[in-house]
């Protein structure tokens, strides 16, 4: 079957390609703007890419248009496919028809964290042989590709509540039918979908209806949006996990599983089940929320049959996620990140781990508020105060943001300068950089190229 995506160089739509491809389809597909990491992974796989969205890709007609939920009406191929009465689907219900139907889904949900906390379990599984398939919205570094079939029953999917597509507005999670359910967090996002959070927390409750009585839902102790979602019905154990401070000997009430700190940036940690110690995690990841993810993978992994101590070894051998937090360049005693974080909760997390992890050391933040959210403005007067753990931010004002990040520059915390080219930022940064500086550049996008523009700017400088 020839298959035919547009919008593949989506996170969940390049991995989709992935998998049918795998599945022995003949995939091609389009997409508007075309850029690593996921460009660089399809084309890697022998998929076919075309830029922008002329007819002409749709002759001659393809078996199956899977159609990606950023394709609206107006989109030439769209109209083209609905005018000539072509065959066409949503990415989540192909998925769920060809692959999903006789599998175990074990599905990481919530605002934060979801591809790494979903890499995080489809490794421990891997480390514990069970030969997991999985679908994962980012390029892991334990594996070669962001997703595949696998050779057994499990199957890891992150299970974003974004809508389906332009003809089906329920949010693709709910195409999956997991049995194993990983709840992270839950706050208000994707305004331009959603009126509100108890809109978001509505699905939420579509997703646990659906959840088998002998299955299991996995969610942080003390986060009342979530308890919310379970007051609205819920038909499955639940197992409550929790993080206690260093040096802190408390047992949290009603919950089973427990991480407590040995260092502040999370490097280390102990995990406790029913209050008994089972093993130590020592790895490379940093921040309280690593921690969160990486004990909510070790309760899912166990749910299947992975023991907890070999789960634990397996967390000390993970590797990471590209563009959470990963070193692209380090350039003297400068380093250089690329973080995905485009949400004020998920810059000051990220912000705080890097902190705790260096200490001292100066902290440059460089921001594009490029997602839907950020771009309405709904998070305006939270994203100030989510640089706090930063020594300098550079703000990035896109073209086309509905409002002037003006405001964010004087309420800041900490210095702060606005830019409207990259190309400024990059003079700015140079300028500005100490020996042991940290830059962290946080998009959810290509951000015009300027991870690698900063890196050799930087080499530059100090080659001179």
């Amino acid at each position: 079957m020839h298959v035919h995506i547009l919008g593949v160089c989506g996170t969940f739509m390049g991995s989709l390609a992935v998998l049918a491809k795998e599945l022995g389809h003949q995939v091609t597909g389009s997409d508007a703007n075309v850029y690593p990491p996921m460009s660089t992974q399809l084309e890697a796989q022998g998929i076919e890419l075309i830029e922008g969205f002329d007819p002409a890709q749709l002759e001659p007609a393809p078996d199956m248009i899977i159609v990606g939920n950023a394709m609206s009406r107006g989109n030439p191929c769209v109209e083209y496919m609905l005018e000539r009465g072509l065959r066409y689907t949503s990415g989540p219900q192909w998925l769920s028809e060809h692959l999903l139907q006789d599998k175990w889904v074990l599905a990481v949900a919530g605002t934060h964290g979801k591809t790494t906390t979903a890499t995080m379990l489809a490794w421990l599984l891997e480390y514990a042989d069970m030969e997991p398939g999985f679908l994962i919205g980012g390029v892991p570094k334990n594996f070669d590709r962001s997703a595949r079939v696998g050779g057994s029953p499990f199957f890891v999917i992150e299970a974003d509540e974004y809508d389906t597509a332009f003809f089906d507005k329920r949010s693709k999670f709910v195409h999956y039918r997991p049995r194993t359910v990983i709840l992270n967090n839950l706050e208000f996002d994707h305004a331009d979908i959603f009126d509100d959070l108890a809109a978001i927390q509505r699905q939420f409750h579509h997703l646990v209806r659906i959840v088998p009585e002998n299955g299991q839902l996995i969610l942080p102790h003390n986060e009342p949006v979530l308890e919310e979602v379970l007051e609205q019905g819920c038909w499955t154990p639940v197992v409550r996990t929790a993080i206690t401070e260093k040096d802190l000997n408390v047992i949290v009430d009603g919950v089973q599983w427990q991480a407590r700190l040995l260092t502040d940036d999370g490097t280390r940690f102990e995990v406790l089940h029913d209050g008994v110690s089972v093993g130590v995690v020592s790895w490379s990841m940093t921040g309280l929320h690593s921690v969160n993810n990486g004990l909510m993978a070790l309760v899912a992994a166990r749910h299947v049959g992975v023991q907890t101590e070999h789960g634990i070894k397996g967390l000390c051998r993970f590797g990471g996620v590209k563009r959470r937090m990963e070193l692209i360049g380090e350039i003297g005693s400068v380093k250089v990140y690329d973080d995905f974080a485009h949400h004020p909760t998920a810059i000051e997390t990220t912000l705080q781990g890097i902190r705790a992890q260096v200490g001292d050391a100066p902290v440059i933040a460089v921001i594009e508020p490029r997602s839907n959210t950020m771009r309405m403005g709904l998070h305006r007067e939270q994203l100030a105060a989510s640089t706090g753990m930063a020594d300098m931010v550079y703000w990035y004002q896109p073209d086309g943001l509905g409002w002037s990040l003006d405001d964010l520059i004087s309420a800041s915390p900490v210095p702060a300068a606005l830019a409207t080219s990259t190309g400024q930022i990059i003079e700015s940064v140079c300028a500005a950089i100490r020996p042991g500086s940290h830059v962290v550049i946080m998009s959810n996008g290509g951000f015009d190229g300027i991870h690698s523009r900063l890196v050799s700017a930087l080499e530059q400088q100090f080659a001179g």
